[in-house]
Protein backbone atom coordinates (compact mmCIF):
# COMPACT_ATOMS: atom_id res chain seq x y z
CA UNK A 1 0.00 0.00 0.00
CA UNK A 2 1.26 3.36 -0.56
CA UNK A 3 0.32 6.62 1.39
CA UNK A 4 1.45 10.59 0.93
CA UNK A 5 0.20 12.99 3.15
CA UNK A 6 0.34 16.62 2.67
CA UNK A 7 -0.07 19.42 5.19
CA UNK A 8 -2.45 22.67 4.61
CA UNK A 9 -2.51 25.45 6.93
CA UNK A 10 -5.37 28.03 7.24
CA UNK A 11 -6.44 30.08 9.54
CA UNK A 12 -10.01 30.23 10.39
CA UNK A 13 -12.99 31.46 12.68
CA UNK A 14 -15.53 29.55 14.02
CA UNK A 15 -17.77 28.97 17.58
CA UNK A 16 -19.66 25.97 18.81
CA UNK A 17 -23.60 26.24 19.30
CA UNK A 18 -25.02 24.64 22.88
CA UNK A 19 -21.27 24.36 24.14
CA UNK A 20 -20.44 25.56 27.70
CA UNK A 21 -16.45 26.09 27.31
CA UNK A 22 -14.52 28.74 25.62
CA UNK A 23 -15.60 27.90 22.13
CA UNK A 24 -19.10 29.06 22.83
CA UNK A 25 -17.54 32.78 21.43
CA UNK A 26 -16.37 33.45 18.27
CA UNK A 27 -12.70 32.88 18.03
CA UNK A 28 -9.95 31.75 15.84
CA UNK A 29 -7.66 28.90 14.89
CA UNK A 30 -4.18 28.26 12.84
CA UNK A 31 -5.58 25.12 11.77
CA UNK A 32 -3.52 22.70 10.05
CA UNK A 33 -5.48 20.15 7.49
CA UNK A 34 -3.31 16.82 6.85
CA UNK A 35 -5.01 14.86 4.18
CA UNK A 36 -3.96 11.18 3.87
CA UNK A 37 -4.45 9.62 0.37
CA UNK A 38 -3.75 5.80 -0.17
CA UNK A 39 -3.68 3.10 -2.84
CA UNK A 40 -2.05 0.20 -3.90
CA UNK A 41 -1.62 1.62 -7.47
CA UNK A 42 0.88 4.04 -9.01
CA UNK A 43 0.23 6.16 -12.02
CA UNK A 44 2.62 6.54 -14.70
CA UNK A 45 4.97 8.57 -13.24
CA UNK A 46 5.56 6.04 -10.34
CA UNK A 47 2.87 8.47 -8.09
CA UNK A 48 0.08 7.73 -6.07
CA UNK A 49 -0.53 11.56 -6.41
CA UNK A 50 1.25 14.91 -7.35
CA UNK A 51 1.96 16.96 -4.38
CA UNK A 52 1.28 19.89 -6.93
CA UNK A 53 -2.12 18.27 -7.93
CA UNK A 54 -2.90 18.41 -4.39
CA UNK A 55 -1.66 21.74 -3.97
CA UNK A 56 -3.47 23.18 -6.95
CA UNK A 57 -7.50 21.70 -6.32
CA UNK A 58 -7.69 20.78 -2.32
CA UNK A 59 -5.09 23.80 -1.25
CA UNK A 60 -6.82 26.47 -3.45
CA UNK A 61 -10.25 25.08 -2.38
CA UNK A 62 -9.11 25.60 1.22
CA UNK A 63 -7.43 28.84 0.27
CA UNK A 64 -10.92 30.24 -1.29
CA UNK A 65 -13.60 28.93 1.15
CA UNK A 66 -12.06 28.33 4.57
CA UNK A 67 -8.90 30.60 4.78
CA UNK A 68 -9.58 33.86 6.81
CA UNK A 69 -13.28 32.80 7.06
CA UNK A 70 -15.81 32.33 10.15
CA UNK A 71 -17.32 28.65 9.60
CA UNK A 72 -20.39 29.02 11.42
CA UNK A 73 -24.04 27.08 12.07
CA UNK A 74 -26.71 28.03 9.50
CA UNK A 75 -28.22 28.69 13.01
CA UNK A 76 -25.90 30.78 14.42
CA UNK A 77 -27.66 33.77 16.01
CA UNK A 78 -24.81 36.19 14.65
CA UNK A 79 -24.84 35.14 11.25
CA UNK A 80 -27.06 37.36 10.33
CA UNK A 81 -24.61 40.53 11.99
CA UNK A 82 -21.77 38.60 10.07
CA UNK A 83 -23.63 38.77 6.57
CA UNK A 84 -24.78 41.85 6.98
CA UNK A 85 -21.47 43.29 7.35
CA UNK A 86 -20.34 40.99 4.43
CA UNK A 87 -17.44 39.30 6.14
CA UNK A 88 -16.21 36.39 4.74
CA UNK A 89 -18.29 33.28 5.93
CA UNK A 90 -18.45 29.71 5.17
CA UNK A 91 -22.07 28.74 6.47
CA UNK A 92 -22.37 24.80 7.53
CA UNK A 93 -26.18 23.39 8.24
CA UNK A 94 -24.13 21.70 12.07
CA UNK A 95 -21.61 22.89 14.37
CA UNK A 96 -18.65 23.44 12.74
CA UNK A 97 -16.40 21.15 14.95
CA UNK A 98 -13.30 19.81 14.41
CA UNK A 99 -14.11 16.65 13.60
CA UNK A 100 -17.08 18.19 10.98
CA UNK A 101 -14.42 20.54 9.38
CA UNK A 102 -12.17 17.65 9.21
CA UNK A 103 -15.14 15.89 7.43
CA UNK A 104 -16.01 18.31 5.60
CA UNK A 105 -12.10 18.54 3.65
CA UNK A 106 -12.21 14.59 3.55
CA UNK A 107 -15.36 14.86 1.06
CA UNK A 108 -14.00 17.85 -0.96
CA UNK A 109 -10.95 15.55 -1.67
CA UNK A 110 -13.27 12.90 -2.70
CA UNK A 111 -15.10 14.98 -4.94
CA UNK A 112 -11.32 15.76 -6.98
CA UNK A 113 -11.19 12.55 -7.21
CA UNK A 114 -8.26 11.84 -4.53
CA UNK A 115 -8.15 8.19 -2.79
CA UNK A 116 -8.40 9.94 0.23
CA UNK A 117 -8.06 7.62 3.46
CA UNK A 118 -8.16 10.24 6.17
CA UNK A 119 -8.65 14.21 7.23
CA UNK A 120 -7.05 14.97 10.13
CA UNK A 121 -7.59 19.20 11.43
CA UNK A 122 -5.18 19.97 14.14
CA UNK A 123 -7.38 22.63 15.66
CA UNK A 124 -3.99 23.82 18.09
CA UNK A 125 -0.65 22.05 18.08
CA UNK A 126 -1.54 19.66 20.91
CA UNK A 127 -5.41 18.94 19.65
CA UNK A 128 -6.51 17.67 16.38
CA UNK A 129 -9.85 15.56 15.05
CA UNK A 130 -9.86 12.71 12.47
CA UNK A 131 -12.35 12.25 9.53
CA UNK A 132 -12.48 8.91 7.80
CA UNK A 133 -14.65 6.22 5.99
CA UNK A 134 -13.54 3.05 6.78
CA UNK A 135 -15.00 0.65 4.35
Amino acid sequence: MFRVTQEIDFCYGHRLLNYAGKCRQLHGHNGTAVITLESETLDDRGMLVDFSDIKAKLRTWIDDNLDHRMILCDRDPALPFLQQLQEPLYVLDENPTAETIARLIYRQAVKFGFPVKEVSLWETPKAFATYREDA
